[in-house]
């Protein structure tokens, strides 16, 4: 039978050097759950080393985890990527670790913590997640699928970072899945300000950075259970799955 689940799909943490580094992985489960969120993804910049550990911080405690990453196209566009397993997404992430180069400079970028379900701290990653791949944004949109995943443009209605904001259009050829509006917008202020837009199913969400900000903006989906392939289908609009966009 299906029903409304709370999610919040666009969630960073301490691995992102813009986040807080209160944003480990048992905090931000502990928040979500508070909030009483069914589903979060966690979708640090251009990289997916916490997602491990915040599955297993949610083991037993109902909450749904999608493994995901926020990844940076050549053109600086923002794109969320979930994943049905973690598998694939470390697939995927190997395919951004060959395109991203640099190396980050904590005292300008922020630190890039890994952090385990425990609290303890693994490593730091060097890499510049803060920085662009060399991927273009079709390339991006095309790897996400070549893994089973969701592509969503990420924060439409910001000026920066955004394929709009960038591009000023979404390319017809980039096959996202949806796009997101961001919290301070929402999705009914979003449909009034991008009618052209309509063909799309839109989604907003918290992009939290810090741990108030945790299903501060959720989108609630009609979908049957709480995972991936329902969320899929609820994006397309099949067999009676759907965004609620008025909640």
């Amino acid at each position: 039978m299906m029903r409304k689940f709370s999610c919040d799909l666009h969630i960073h943490t301490c691995l992102s050097p813009c986040a807080e580094l209160d944003m480990h992985p048992s905090a931000v489960i502990r928040k979500a759950l508070e909030k009483k969120i069914d589903v979060i993804a966690v979708c640090d910049h251009n990289s997916s080393e916490n997602a491990p550990y915040v599955m297993n911080a949610a083991k037993g405690t109902g909450l749904v985890v999608l493994p995901g990453m926020e990844v940076t196209s050549m053109e600086e566009v923002h794109t969320i990527a979930l994943f049905k397993t973690l598998e694939d997404l470390l697939s995927f992430q190997k395919v951004v670790y060959e395109n991203l180069t640099g190396e980050n400079d904590e005292d300008v970028f922020g630190v890039q913590a890994i952090v385990n379900e425990a609290g303890e701290v693994e490593g730091f990653n060097p890499r510049l997640l803060i920085g662009a791949t060399g991927l273009s944004l079709n390339s991006v949109v095309d790897a996400i699928h070549g893994f089973d995943g969701l592509a969503i443009a990420s924060h439409i209605d910001r000026e920066s970072f955004s394929v709009l904001g960038q591009l000023g259009f979404v390319p017809p050829d980039a096959a996202f899945d949806a796009l997101e509006i961001s919290a301070r917008t929402g999705i009914k202020k979003g449909r009034e300000l991008y009618p052209e837009l309509s063909g799309y199913t839109f989604i907003t969400s918290s992009d939290a950075h810090f741990t108030t900000d945790i299903g501060s903006s959720p989108t609630v989906f009609f979908i049957e259970a709480p995972s991936f392939d329902e969320i899929r289908m609820a994006l397309k609009g099949e067999e009676g799955r759907y965004v609620l966009e008025g909640q």
